[in-house]
């Protein structure tokens, strides 16, 4: 977790340009997430933390050309791989921050977090700031490609128990923020926990 977003910044900056490149094999990840979110044609969906827009395509594909697909990111160079990867094609793209985003409340249908928690500042208060742009009975997805375990070994650590992705830390921390959990698969191959916008 970081409490520093130019810290965040800096650290995407420097690899946005190979990003995709480092993790060739992860579209077939998003897709199964994406299916998993349950969206419907006309749909308007939020990639909140969008990164290189690698979940775009696949969610310009669940909603179809009648609906809405918006990637917004706090790095500009993540934005401009996406736009390099052709993926503005699959949804508009914004520089924002997820704890103050730029839009109207109740808007979307959906929003997809792909590796997104870990970074947050303030996860109650930015899981809020989701939540108010999603309608009542809205969902949520945190999403990652690889499950908890495979990653901290990808970056050589330890899962400790402040673990915010850890089932007991994020059920009772979405609580708080307005979401009730619905699902929670964390295996080697992904990690995903869906929520349902409480009233």
């Amino acid at each position: 977790m970081s409490d520093d977003h130019t810290h965040v910044q800096e650290f995407f900056t420097a690899r946005a340009a190979d990003w995709d490149r480092r993790f060739p094999d992860d579209g077939p990840a998003y897709a199964a997430a994406v299916a998993d979110l349950g969206l419907r044609a006309g749909d308007r969906v939020l990639d909140a933390g969008c990164g290189t827009g690698r979940a775009l395509p696949p969610l310009r594909a669940a909603v179809g050309t009648r609906g809405t697909v918006v990637g917004v990111d706090l790095t500009e160079a993540m934005l401009t791989a996406a736009r390099d990867a052709g993926r503005e094609d699959a949804g508009r793209l914004l520089l924002a921050d997820v704890s103050a985003l730029p839009l109207r409340t109740e808007v979307f249908d959906a929003v997809f977090a792909a590796g997104l928690i870990a970074h947050l500042p303030h996860p109650a208060e930015n899981l809020r700031e989701l939540r108010r742009v999603v309608r009542p009975g809205g969902t949520l997805a945190l999403f990652h490609p690889i499950g908890r375990a495979a990653l901290a070994a990808r970056q050589g650590r330890r899962i400790t128990p402040d673990d915010l992705r850890a089932e007991g830390n994020l059920r009772p921390l979405l609580a708080g923020s307005g979401w009730r959990m619905t699902s929670y698969a964390d295996e080697d191959s992904r990690f995903l926990a869906l929520a349902v916008r409480m009233d």
